[in-house]
């Protein structure tokens, strides 16, 4: 099965579909989401996991599928290089806080590393064994890449990050591997 690029959403074009997407359910793979990415015109490595990731300058999206037949789940987490203090972990827990109950996603949460820095984790899933539209699908897996790069730059936003502003400027993944 294939993409057609049409049906990638363009937010605030004006271009419709041409085609509709198979009929019936699919269950997507590792391969549609690769063609999804090269669409897109993101950079992606396979890891030693064999997870596709798009690598950013200040955080890694991975596009992993878990669990066996009707539990198989297709996950977007986003892992935040950004390292903030122990010491600020209250008020970015209010802020993120805000974050989930304001949007959709990611879901954002904290992971406090061993050596005392805060990163936030940005996780998106869709229950997929049973089968989705591929419709459905690209518009999701899209929308959560849009929104993994938006709260990236609401945190500089938030937290007065500017000196990292020009970092997240650029919607491309880096060239870095």
């Amino acid at each position: 099965m294939s993409i057609d690029p049409s049906s990638i959403p363009n937010f605030g074009g004006n271009s419709q579909p041409q085609g509709g997407p198979p009929p019936g359910p699919i269950i997507p793979d590792q391969e549609l989401i690769k063609q999804l990415l090269e669409q897109m015109e993101l950079k992606y490595v396979v890891d030693e996991e064999g997870d596709l990731v798009a690598p950013w300058e200040k955080f890694r999206t991975y596009f992993m599928f878990r669990g066996e037949n009707e539990q198989q789940v297709f996950s977007v987490r986003t892992f935040y290089d950004r390292p903030h203090a122990i010491e600020e972990k209250p008020r970015l827990l209010e802020a993120v806080d805000d974050w989930n109950r304001r949007t959709l996603w990611p879901k954002v949460y904290s992971h406090t590393h061993d050596d005392g820095s805060v990163r936030f984790i940005g996780e998106a899933q869709m229950l997929i064994g049973t089968g989705v539209s591929l419709e459905h699908f690209v518009s999701s897996t899209v929308s959560w890449v849009r929104a993994a790069i938006e709260f990236d730059r609401w945190v500089v936003e938030q937290f007065g990050l500017e000196k990292d502003v020009d970092s997240v400027e650029d919607d491309k993944p880096s060239d870095e591997d």
